[in-house]
């Protein structure tokens, strides 16, 4: 065994704290010896790091404003099956009704139909709703005359009805036509003298579309094909006057109107007054749906 003396051992390196007293921007040093009278110094000074850093420093006044950005939400759109689903309603119920013999139509009719001459005292309520008979006022809505009733219905209800079901949704449209359709046909059971007279025809609840269309969409354009000469021109006209006409017309034919007597002007008329007070009552509800459709 070799001793060795204290002397001749090598010196190990320790790790130990300088004396020098830390700066307020540096960290403790720590010094390691490596050799005679040689020790390694650490350390790091954070007052140059901040004198760099300071140069490449925005000043407060250039930064930007901050802006809140409204981010779209993910959510996809809804279906519009409301109005597709009265639309198919519509033409299965009349071809239906069509096929049918001649005598067995007209059964229909006056089973289905809203009979006018009724409805105008709380008994005959009474006893209609105990009898079912106020479903009269919904099922005559699927019931048309002829192909030129039923036609005229189905494109103003595409017209107006798709629009009118993407502000609202599908199910606050087949409200307004439902609700509409009855209240539509009501006013002509009441206003109709002649008792024991069918109204059928879904006229009043496309009434009440075209009047919410107006109530929510009062600056649209509609585009109208005008003929000159022997040229068609394609023109666009605020909705509002086009619907205008159209609803001064539905008065001046409510007297003295052609077919005075076989069309029921008055419940175009309610039902278009009843549209318009529908989409201003669910105008909150709406704009609500609007924005959490939109994300905001």
């Amino acid at each position: 065994m070799v001793e060795l003396s204290a002397s001749s051992r090598r010196t190990q390196p320790q790790l130990h704290p300088s004396r020098r007293k830390p700066s307020r921007h540096t960290t403790p040093y720590a010094s390691i010896p490596v050799g005679d009278n040689k020790t390694l110094t650490l350390g790091l000074d954070f007052s140059r790091i901040r004198s760099v850093s300071s140069r490449f420093r925005t000043p407060a006044a250039t930064l930007p404003h901050t802006v809140f950005v409204a981010t779209p939400s993910r959510r996809k759109p809804s279906l519009r099956w409301a109005t597709p689903t009265l639309f198919a309603l519509l033409w299965v119920a009349f071809l239906w009704a069509i096929t049918r013999p001649p005598g067995l139509y007209r059964s229909l009719v006056l089973q289905w139909g809203a009979l006018t001459g009724g409805l105008d005292s709380p008994d005959e309520w009474r006893a209609a709703l105990l009898d079912g008979s106020v479903l009269r006022l919904f099922t005559a809505l699927f019931l048309h005359a002829d192909w030129a009733h039923l036609l005229g219905n189905l494109v103003f209800l595409l017209i107006f009805g798709l629009p009118a079901e993407r502000a609202m949704g599908p199910w606050r449209f087949l409200l307004l036509f439902l609700l509409g359709g009855a209240v539509s046909n009501l006013a002509a059971v009441l206003v109709i003298g002649t008792p024991d007279r069918a109204i059928i025809g879904a006229s009043g609840a496309v009434s009440a579309v075209i009047g919410a269309y107006l109530a929510l969409f009062p600056g649209a354009k509609l585009g109208v094909v005008v003929p000159l000469g022997l040229f068609l021109q394609f023109v666009k006209a605020p909705a509002a006057l086009l619907i205008g006409v159209w609803a001064v017309l539905q008065v001046v034919f409510a007297y003295i109107g052609p077919a005075f007597g076989t069309v029921a002007w008055s419940a175009h008329l309610a039902g278009f007054v009843f549209g318009i007070v529908f989409a201003l009552i669910v105008r909150t509800a709406i704009a609500r749906r609007m924005r959490r459709r939109h994300g905001y």
